[in-house]
């Protein structure tokens, strides 16, 4: 038992480190938000940078969020790819994706020596992409969609190189986390899949719950019994 203890304080432990450091690093951006940005003349809670390249971005907050566009996004892309770009950003702040990332992050840092935090996090992330990508589909057609999607990947791409080789202060500052697009999104758009059926679904659901309470048994039945 207190070995399991240990292990949950651990866990604990390393979410509130991560949730800390996330929300200096946040605050941090807010503050260079604030001197390289204007509010949106047309977009309530969106704010626009001075950038040429077509770039976009949420910064999610506990009072308010705010999505980032470039001046290059809003002159370069049309404005149904615009709707496309703005509708998957806002959809991860409306779902508070943040958190979610927050607790596989923690998890990660917490057991970087298994080979499953690391994936369960690389898979959370593709998944949070595509719910953002079904949100935005309400909206626009999936061709205006991966339109936007490729043009904004490429720019963020080409930031994330400039910044590397040259340590350019405004690829530093648009603050986008990287340009690639993994190809099973990419995939699922162009050609995607049918929602699974009823019974199918119930079935994952059903196995997702057993894979959070049999852990959790496991360790506190032996307790348990014992007394």
């Amino acid at each position: 038992m207190s070995t399991a203890f240990l292990f949950g304080f651990h866990l604990v432990l390393t979410l509130i480190r991560a949730a800390w450091r996330t929300s200096r690093q946040r605050a941090k951006h807010r503050q260079l938000l604030r001197l390289l940005s204007n509010p949106s003349e047309t977009r309530p809670n969106t704010l626009v940078i001075d950038h040429d390249m077509p770039v976009a971005y949420c910064v999610p907050g506990i009072s308010q969020s705010v999505t980032v566009l470039s001046r290059g996004l809003i002159t370069q892309l049309t404005s149904e790819e615009q709707q496309a770009v703005i509708s998957h950003e806002r959809s991860h702040l409306d779902q508070r994706h943040d958190l979610l990332i927050l607790a596989f992050t923690a998890w990660n840092e917490a057991l970087p020596w298994l080979p499953t935090s690391k994936l369960s996090l690389e898979a959370v992330r593709q998944l949070i992409e595509m719910l953002a990508d079904d949100k935005a589909l309400e909206k626009v057609n999936r061709q205006t969609l991966l339109k936007a999607i490729i043009t904004v990947a490429t720019a963020a791409s080409d930031v994330d190189k400039v910044s590397s080789t040259n340590n350019s202060s405004n690829a530093e500052l648009v603050g986008m986390p990287g340009g690639e697009v993994s190809s099973r999104r990419l995939q699922r758009l162009l050609t995607p899949v049918a929602p699974l059926k009823p019974l199918p679904r119930y079935l994952v659901l059903t196995c997702t719950i057993l894979l959070l309470v049999c852990p959790t048994v496991l360790l506190v039945a032996p307790r348990l019994l014992a007394r």
